[in-house]
């Protein structure tokens, strides 16, 4: 009877052994990945704003889109290196920026859209 049992694992084993091979050659090849469509951006963003006087002190006077805006104000804490060393989410203000930050000392990177918002027309 032990020879039976051992005689049908065998077989059970050599089954699953042809049948993987045949699984894996009967999967279909992936598709080709679509091109990558040009992405186009959203006119709300692009539309020029002037910014408030206080503003104007760090990023000109001049009408500017938004993302050029916070992208003037991340060039500004950069060269003066106003980003705080131990966490890098907080900005300092210097005094250009404190008028702009409402008067507090310090801002995290992610209430600048907020304070952008409030400074432009």
């Amino acid at each position: 009877m032990a020879k039976a049992i051992k005689k049908a694992a065998k077989k059970a084993a050599k089954k699953t052994a042809k049948k993987a091979p045949a699984k894996a050659a009967k999967k279909a090849p992936k598709k080709a990945a679509k091109k990558a469509s040009t992405r186009k951006p959203n006119a709300a963003f692009m539309t020029p704003l002037s910014p408030s006087a206080t503003l104007a002190e760090v990023i000109g006077n001049k009408p500017l889109p938004r993302t050029e805006i916070v992208k003037k104000i991340w060039d500004y804490i950069k060269k003066n290196n106003l980003q705080d060393k131990k966490n890098k989410r907080m900005i300092n203000a210097d005094a250009k920026l404190k008028a702009v930050f409402g008067g507090k000392d310090q801002v995290s990177m992610f209430d600048l859209a907020k304070i952008v918002s409030k400074n432009v027309k």
